[in-house]
């Protein structure tokens, strides 16, 4: 919920904070970057259990923002203000880790700075290692792909056992499957959380509130409770108020100029004061038309016109990599106006897929016929055809001040001015813009081209919201064929006519949409999973038999259980002993000690004990 006024210092009386169901609270927060100002004046509170989902346009300051959430950053003006005890945990877009350290590494240093024991800290190590999915924490970092140093990441920090989750762009290098695993594990966690991210299923499915930055409200920042759905609904009804007091407000300054005009005969007080006040509604009727703007960018991908049914026609195709199949006996025609996306895990061949299509591969077997003369307009997921060393201008128009838009010409400014640049980031270096930024700019370069088939891998990485809305228009008017690679479900679901779904074992197969290739993807796994009828075991197999539904680091954890909890229990024992040992008790801070140790100590053996239950569930 939104908060006004100040905020209670919590160390002033703690005692009223704690009652309270706040765990971080921020008042009057502004921050500028240079001369440009982010946001000013923000204020918000974040409650236990609540999950924030925070959006707003490219370069509104969200990662500012929530760095200062996290202590990272300072603001330049207001406060935030933490509740006594309560613990804050960050995980930035990008996080890197030693490159010869394991993920069990990785977590040990990160705990380094907590008050644990060596038993306390092995119990939290596994289970969040075993939360994130880690089978095997013994392989180098280095060997990771992004979507698993996501998951370490956010392990590293789940280990911290926070009350308040930070999280930027976390969706980021996941999968479809690795971003459904994440909704689950914040929707079944109890602290809270707040989540910068432009996937609008996962704000749908996680978010219990929804804050956008924005110069367009007169705070900088609207906020309603439930989810994303809901949060459209109230936005869309204030929009509509705003523009309804600018109107009005429009209304009286028109009636004021008019005034003003005709001049009053005296100049009184009375004729003064009035003169002063349409000054004011003046200023102010600008200030509300000047939020107003906004905008997002225009995109408008021209396509050839072809009339060709068959551009790009896949019959029986398979292909390896390195000995493992990626996919088998694939069958699709690319004609205009099918819009085919491709989905599968990280790593099953998806790019492959791609440049298998467009010929940059050759298949394994099968065949592949392309329409003479196919124009192709593609964009790759790491931007690689933007050279970061040219300035924004000579990477639009290399040679000269025009760009060619369907035969006519069209200013560079103007041009650059459509995708949201202001005129002096002309002459910026393409490395000095951000992901959004680079993102608009290959796409600005695309739309000079006329396409026959437009392919676009992960296109909606860095984009914010109102640019997704403005590409999903276009493509979906877009009259030529498209193959998409995203881990965007919103975007599959509105745009792809159909889905091309890779299982990572070699399977392939064209389905209506999403959710048909999710059915069959769950299905075949089942019954893969089932168990073929078997003798019963013998007693003495039956121990050994036991564990075979955990994963091979839940088994390791399984195995040194009971040692642990005995362990603990006589570190309990030890410490509850202290704490009832009559030398010392007139020393508070011995005593506190003693307290703290005997909480430490119960706490590892509750979670222990936990843990046992939830792998003995497991099991049976």
């Amino acid at each position: 919920m939104l908060a006004g006024g100040c905020f209670k210092d919590p160390l002033q009386n703690p005692t009223e904070w704690e009652d309270m169901a706040v765990v971080l609270s921020a008042s009057g927060i502004g921050k500028s970057h240079g001369v440009r100002r982010l946001f000013s004046g923000l204020t918000l509170t974040v409650d236990d259990g609540e999950r924030l989902g925070l959006i707003g346009p490219n370069g509104s300051g969200k990662t500012t923002l929530l760095e200062i959430l996290a202590g990272v950053q300072q603001p330049d003006a207001g406060e935030r203000a933490l509740r006594r005890l309560a613990r804050v945990a960050y995980v930035p877009q990008d996080s890197v880790f030693p490159a010869d350290h394991t993920p069990r590494q990785v977590l040990e240093e990160a705990l380094q700075s907590l008050p644990l024991d060596d038993s306390e800290r092995d119990v939290r190590i596994s289970v969040a290692l075993s939360k994130v999915g880690f089978v095997d924490d013994s392989q180098p970092t280095s060997a990771l792909s992004g979507g698993w140093k996501k998951r370490l990441a956010i392990a590293s920090e789940l280990a911290k056992e926070p009350d308040l989750l930070l999280l930027d762009e976390p969706t980021n290098h996941l999968d479809i499957e690795g971003i459904e695993w994440l909704e689950r594990l914040l929707s079944g966690e109890r602290f809270a959380s707040i989540f910068v991210t432009h996937d609008r299923y996962f704000l749908e499915n996680c978010s219990t509130s929804v804050a956008e930055i924005n110069r367009v409200f007169p705070d900088g920042l609207f906020r309603t409770p439930g989810n994303y759905s809901t949060f459209l609904e109230r936005r869309e009804e204030a929009l509509n108020a705003q523009d309804k007091q600018r109107e009005a407000l429009a209304t009286v300054v028109r009636r004021e100029i008019e005034w003003l005009r005709r001049g009053p005969k005296a100049r009184t007080g009375k004729s003064r004061a009035r003169t002063e006040k349409a000054g004011r509604l003046i200023d102010e009727l600008a200030e509300r038309e000047d939020r107003a703007r906004g905008g997002s960018a225009r995109i408008d991908f021209t396509a050839s016109d072809r009339k060709t049914k068959r551009l790009v026609a896949a019959e029986g195709v398979s292909k390896a990599l390195g000995g493992r199949p990626l996919f088998r006996d694939l069958s699709v025609v690319l004609s205009p106006g099918v819009r085919v996306g491709v989905v599968g895990p990280n790593g099953s061949g998806k790019s492959t897929l791609l440049k298998t299509l467009l010929g940059e591969l050759p298949p394994d077997s099968g065949e592949i016929k392309r329409a003479d003369g196919l124009r192709l307009v593609t964009l790759d997921q790491h931007r690689s055809d933007l050279d970061p060393a040219r300035s924004l201008r000579r990477m639009l128009a290399p040679d000269g001040d025009e760009v060619q838009f369907r035969g006519n010409p069209v200013h560079v400014a103007g041009w650059a001015k459509r995708f949201l640049f202001r005129e002096e980031q002309l002459e910026q270096p393409v490395s000095t813009l951000s992901g959004g930024e680079r993102a608009r700019a290959a796409i600005a370069r695309l739309m000079l081209q006329e396409a026959d088939l437009l392919t676009l891998d992960e296109p909606t990485n860095d984009l914010d919201i109102p640019t997704l809305e403005a590409l999903e228009e276009n493509l979906l008017d877009f009259p030529g064929s498209l193959v998409l690679i995203t881990h965007d479900r919103f975007l599959l679901d509105r745009v792809c006519t159909s889905v091309i779904g890779l299982d990572g074992d070699g399977e392939a197969g064209v389905y209506a949409d999403y959710a048909q290739w999710e059915q069959a993807r769950d299905e075949r796994r089942r019954a893969r999973e089932k168990p073929k009828a078997a003798p019963a075991p013998s007693s003495s197999s039956a121990a050994a038999d036991k564990p075979k539904k955990l994963s091979y680091m839940e088994q390791r954890e399984w195995d040194s259980m009971e040692a642990k909890i005995l362990e603990a229990e006589a570190e309990l024992e030890e410490a509850t002993d202290a704490m009832n040992d009559p030398s010392g008790v007139s020393d508070p801070a011995v005593l506190q000690q003693r307290h703290d140790r005997m909480e430490r100590a119960q706490a590892a053996v509750d979670e222990l004990y936990s843990r046992w239950t939830e792998l003995e569930e497991k099991i049976s």
